[in-house]
């Protein structure tokens, strides 16, 4: 992709009515726009990125062997009103819409009664199960605040993963397994050491339930970390009998602010039971099918890779989200002179190797603003084509979380080798 074709533009201004450091960031830099508060449009830079996040969720979904499918936005009100969720009283985030016929509707801010309703049709007996199923849907909250940029909004991609089993421990098992999954996604994004499984309350449904939260300075939540066991206790759990159950001690326990980028939970039977999804066993008796729910949003955890892997220049983004891999920069004074020759070249070799690059080829941009520009993106690794570079016959190269003063000089034949090779 050359810069100067590119959909969006950065921006120096810092915009005035976004406090958190991921709006900022990621407006500046020309990933998203903010549409109104609590709604933002993902650019062609952005949109990339945050389809390699869901890339990964998708590929360690796959490997438990869940399908995905795709369910509708638009929701029935009766199913919601007889699991008791279509009252306000109950669930207050509700946003509703109306048929021309004036019939009501609703625009999903969650799924369980909808694939409780679609599996109903397909399971029937102890043969079906288990089944697990997930999507990437949009889900609309009518939060009355939002804030903290992508982090918490108004409309948001959701993974959200159901399962259903036979049993219990057929249930806990699929539950173990699901769990794994999620420490290797937020491990493949570069936060499995800031990221904690943490133990919540499970409702009625368990006795926990378990959110992944990640230690952020800009988040709303607040866990006790026992570092020794490498787990978390949300602060709403944090007591005596919990602290016993786990085997930990008050004293190892650290409190850290932290954002929750991910859950699981037992259902139980509840949405089984009253939206009748059974099956029959061996023996022919009907029973409920137990469920469970497990939930990732893939633009907060954008939002909170964002607040982590940034510094005073701009975005750092690991290489596994990162939206292009290479960043190459030539300080050409005009397009077609020997310098800008040169950088042309190493692109199309690049793009014939299938190297995912940008290049600023943009001519009357000075050295500063597209340095400064390379900085704020994020791309993990610069590389700088200049009359001084190209009288060797070579490239300056700069991993974006390196100082200064760490660029290396490489023969350009050898960088194209060695990097088309590991690509």
């Amino acid at each position: 992709m050359k810069l100067s074709q590119s959909f969006s533009k950065t921006s120096k201004n810092i915009p005035a009515d976004e406090s958190s450091k991921n709006a900022q960031l990621l407006i500046r830099a020309g990933y998203i726009h903010k549409e109104l508060a609590g709604v933002y449009s993902f650019t062609p830079l952005g949109f990339k990125t945050l389809q390699n996040v869901i890339r990964i969720i998708r590929e360690e979904m796959n490997k438990t062997g869940a399908e995905e499918m795709f369910m509708s936005t638009l929701q029935d009100p009766e199913l919601y009103k007889k699991t008791n969720r279509w009252d306000d009283e109950v669930v207050d985030v509700w946003f509703r819409t109306k048929l021309k016929n004036d019939t009501e509707l609703g625009m999903g801010f969650t799924h369980e009664e909808d694939i409780t309703n679609i599996a109903s049709k397909y399971i029937s007996s102890y043969k079906d199960l288990p089944k697990m199923a997930y999507q990437f849907q949009n889900k609309f909250r009518n939060e009355t605040r939002a804030k903290s940029g992508i982090m918490r909004t108004r409309e948001f991609i959701m993974k959200d993963l159901y399962t259903f089993s036979k049993s219990e421990k057929e249930h806990l098992e699929i539950y173990e397994e699901i769990k794994k999954a999620y420490i290797n996604i937020f491990k493949r994004l570069g936060m499995g050491k800031e990221t904690f499984v943490t133990f919540a309350s499970g409702g009625v449904f368990s006795k926990y339930s378990h959110e992944f939260q990640t230690v952020c300075s800009a988040g709303e939540d607040e866990i006790y970390i026992c570092d020794r066991l490498g787990m978390a206790i949300n602060k709403e759990v944090f007591n005596d009998e919990v602290l016993n159950d786990l085997g930990i001690k008050k004293d190892e326990c650290r409190i850290e602010l932290s954002s929750e980028v991910g859950n699981i939970f037992s259902l139980g039977t509840k949405f089984s039971s009253t939206l009748d999804l059974r099956f029959k066993d061996e023996l022919g008796e009907s029973h409920d099918v137990i469920m469970g729910s497990y939930g990732i949003g893939p633009a907060r955890v954008m939002g909170v890779m964002c607040e982590l892997m940034s510094d005073e220049n701009g975005l750092v983004w690991p290489h596994t989200v990162a939206p292009y891999a290479l960043h190459l920069v030539s300080l050409h004074k005009e397009d077609g002179d020997e310098v800008y020759n040169y950088a042309k070249d190493i692109y199309q070799k690049l793009l014939e190797s299938n190297v995912e690059v940008i290049w600023d080829d943009r001519s009357g941009v000075g050295t500063g603003e597209k340095l400064g520009d390379a900085d704020l993106l994020g791309i993990p690794m610069r590389v700088l084509v200049s009359a001084k570079t190209i009288l060797e016959d070579s490239v300056e190269i700069k991993e974006r979380v390196a100082k200064k003063e760490e660029s290396e000089i490489v023969k350009t034949t050898a960088f194209l080798e060695s990097y088309t090779k590991s690509c």
